[in-house]
């Protein structure tokens, strides 16, 4: 039975419609925020999937460009792979409702968001989480929700909740925000170095939000939710577990102990072989349980170790992060190049300058549609002892680069300060924990190598939780975790910020969520670290970036010209700019706007483009005088280039001082010549002199027109008049015409 259900976020309307669109999933709603429309379904097999030891659960934003009146490029002309923002919009989505499934589960679900239609002041992508909740909250499948999403801006200092396109193009952060009733789920955020007790305080503001979005939810639930199926379970049978736990505990603290990750996986693989067999040897068929029962053991040392002990498995202080080192200009040619060690995760970093003209081009459905900096992170088999073939980068490498990108925006230069596209690539060649934030720092100090004037260097760290399960308000925060600790602990929250303050948020969690003196604890945090990994090892490594750009990087040359010379520059088919390019070598792209960009790792040539196209769009006066190319002759006079794409006219009597008959005489095509504009007419014609540039002979006198009778007057050609000459007696017509051939 169709029902709809409404409410109001932040002003605008909220509706919800069930029970007519795709009854066949195990729920499903159509939700309309504003004239942002999405269709949220959820769908779980009947059985489960065996051979796995993991929740298979999958989440899909599916963008349609029909959603924002747009028919797709390409050849096929319809939607294929998700793009970069889906991907990034589906791990969003996921983070805060998957720690809310039961852990035992082993039922595919899949979660599905179609935008079908968007109103940019109401974003698909918080209509889409808050569309999935309710699927989830009211189908027959087990979770712990619902949950609710807002996104928070910043203005004036003033917290904005789901801020407007027009406020979000002036907000000084973009934080997505997910909360149960209670806590708080997921935090996803990029800022302009906001300090993390503004950060803090928005976030509390943005919880009331979502509690009234739950409530609303669970109103729903009560009314049309449909009751929870019964699964069968795949935890460890507690007969099994206390039989490994008494066999193997002892041996599992020792075995963990170690600051190496090989070692310890080493001892790890050698007691789960112990465990199989002490398993076999009590009955057959118990050691299948070995790999699950060993996990959970390990898991439980190693959070007893660190939450009753305060003992790290690689001997640490709670607040102590692992060695750290880097290098800058480990690679020839490059533009740029970093090394960045913390422990036993490295990060090589290589930053890469272009024309903005090589910026990304976007096509989704908000309204950017190119991204001027790019990060790319590549996390190869090699780097944590896998034998696996390098393939396409999946959600975790785009999520992991989009981090780091969305951590170094704040203190790029703007296009006018520094007209480049820029790309860094982040290789990571070991990891045992925190990569993401490892290449954080490694990208700032590939960016300083490479002559990039940012603001300040940004660093990254992340801290740990483990929570008292028993007491959730009792809980332990730690710094810098590595692999096994984020294995096993419950919170990776990953901050990325400035001297200043926070650039970037990240939080991945396997409780139900965080309460605000968490949050409040992993800022003070992650706040000493990056202050440390700034003062204690970036600067001293590079205090400020390079003051030259490398020997390879192009010099770009940025310029306005006026709108109305864009065609001038370009010339008829291209002609003219095309030119500019094969005579200086330099790339030359120009904005619909008039900016204009010269490019070329040659200095000489920018200049030398820079002062062609400097003459083209200025106006030429009288009197100035260029160098030409002869382009055409005529009967009256030659046509000489003395701009690219600027003509004009040598008239025969223009082209030397004496008498010239024949124009092929004095100048032939392809000639290049001296010339001055001596006339701009009426029209707009310009005539220039060839002889006007050549020093005036010696008593030359410009002859008066003379008259023919029944011909209209033309004007005679200057030259010699010997009768003129100082001392000269004249003579009659023939001497004097003598005289001017041997001239």
């Amino acid at each position: 039975m169709e029902r709809i259900f409404k409410t109001e976020i932040a002003g605008r309307p909220l509706v919800v419609e069930t029970g007519k669109i795709a009854q066949f999933a195990n729920g499903s709603v159509l939700i309309r925020y504003g004239e942002t429309v999405v269709l949220s379904t959820v769908t779980a097999s009947e059985q489960p999937k065996e051979g796995i030891d993991f929740f298979p659960l999958s989440v899909d934003y599916e963008e349609k460009l029909y959603a924002v009146g747009k028919i797709p490029g390409g050849f096929l002309k319809r939607e294929g792979r998700p793009g970069e923002k889906a991907i990034l919009t589906s791990r969003v989505i996921d983070r805060p409702i998957r720690p809310l499934f039961p852990k035992d589960l082993r039922n595919d679900v899949v979660v599905s968001n179609m935008v079908m239609a968007v109103d940019p002041d109401c974003l698909p992508e918080i209509t889409a989480m808050v569309g999935t909740s309710i699927a989830i909250a009211i189908s027959d499948i087990p979770w712990k929700g619902p949950v609710g999403g807002v996104v928070l801006g910043l203005i004036d200092g003033k917290t904005i909740i789901n801020p407007t396109l027009e406020q979000r193009e002036k907000s000084q952060m973009y934080v997505t925000l997910a909360g149960t009733a209670t806590k708080i789920c997921m935090v996803e955020a990029g800022a302009n170095e906001v300090p993390d007790d503004v950060m803090l305080n928005a976030i509390a503001e943005g919880h009331e939000v979502i509690k009234e979005i739950v409530k609303f939810i669970n109103s729903i639930v009560a009314e049309i939710g449909k009751p929870k199926f019964t699964y069968e379970s795949a935890e460890v049978p507690d007969d099994v577990f206390a039989a490994v736990k008494e066999f193997g505990w002892d041996k599992m603290r020792a075995a963990v102990l170690s600051d190496d990750k090989s070692v310890r996986d080493a001892n790890v693989a050698a007691l789960q072989e112990e465990i199989a067999a002490m398993l076999e040897e009590k009955e057959e068929g118990l050691s299948s349980w070995a790999p699950d029962a060993v996990y959970k053991l390990e898991k439980k040392v190693v959070r007893d170790y660190l939450f009753r002990e305060h003992v790290r498995v690689d001997g640490r202080a709670l607040d102590e992060i692992r060695p750290l080192s880097c290098d800058v200009g480990v690679l020839p040619r490059v533009h740029g190049s970093s090394f960045f060690q913390r422990g036993q995760t490295q990060v090589m970093n290589v930053c890469t300058l272009a024309p903005l003209a090589d910026a990304q081009k976007l096509e989704g459905l908000d309204e950017q549609t190119t991204k001027r900096y790019i990060h790319h992170y590549n996390f190869p088999g090699y780097s944590v002892g896998e034998a696996k073939a390098s393939r396409s980068p999946g959600r975790r490498e785009i999520g992991h680069g989009a981090l780091a990108e969305r951590s170094l925006i704040p203190v790029l230069p703007s296009e006018e300060e520094f007209p480049y596209a820029i790309r860094t690539v982040s290789e990571i060649t070991m990891s045992n924990g925190s990569t993401s934030q490892g290449s954080v720092c490694a990208s700032t100090l590939s960016l300083m190598d490479a002559g990039v004037p940012i603001k300040r260097p940004v660093a990254g760290i992340s801290s740990g939780l483990i929570v008292n399960e028993e007491n959730d308000e009792d809980f332990l925060v730690f710094m810098d975790i590595q692999g096994i600790e984020d294995f096993f602990g419950d919170m990776d929250f990953k901050v990325a910020g400035t001297t200043e303050g926070i650039t970037s948020i990240q939080v991945d969690i396997k409780v139900e969520g965080l309460s605000l003196d968490i949050i409040k604890a992993a800022f003070e945090m992650t706040r000493k670290g990056r202050l440390k990994i700034i003062n204690e090892i970036i600067l001293p490594c590079i205090p400020a970036p390079r003051a030259e750009l490398g020997k390879y990087a192009p010099r770009i040359i940025s310029m306005q010209i006026p709108v109305d010379k864009i065609r001038e520059v370009i010339g008829s088919g291209g002609k003219v700019i095309n030119k500019i390019i094969a005579d200086t070598g330099a790339d030359i792209n120009i904005d619909d706007d008039g900016k204009l960009y010269i490019s070329t790792p040659d200095l000489e040539a920018a200049d030398k483009a820079q002062k062609i196209i400097n003459g083209i769009i200025s106006d030429p006066e009288v009197g100035e005088e260029f160098d030409g190319v002869v382009t055409r002759l005529m009967d009256f006079g030659a046509f000489v280039e003395f701009l690219p794409g600027k003509e004009g006219l040598v008239h025969i009597s223009k082209l030397a001082w004496n008498r010239v008959d024949k124009v092929e005489d004095v100048v032939h095509e392809g000639d290049h010549v001296r010339v001055k504009l001596i006339e701009i007419d009426s029209q707009g014609r310009l005539n220039l002199s060839i002889r006007d540039t050549l020093p005036k002979p010696e008593g030359y006198v410009e002859e008066e027109p003379r008259k023919r009778e029944g011909r209209p007057n033309r004007e005679r050609r200057g030259g010699f008049k010997p009768n003129r000459f100082e001392g000269n007696d004249g003579g009659d017509e023939g001497e004097r015409k003598g005289r001017r051939r041997e001239f």
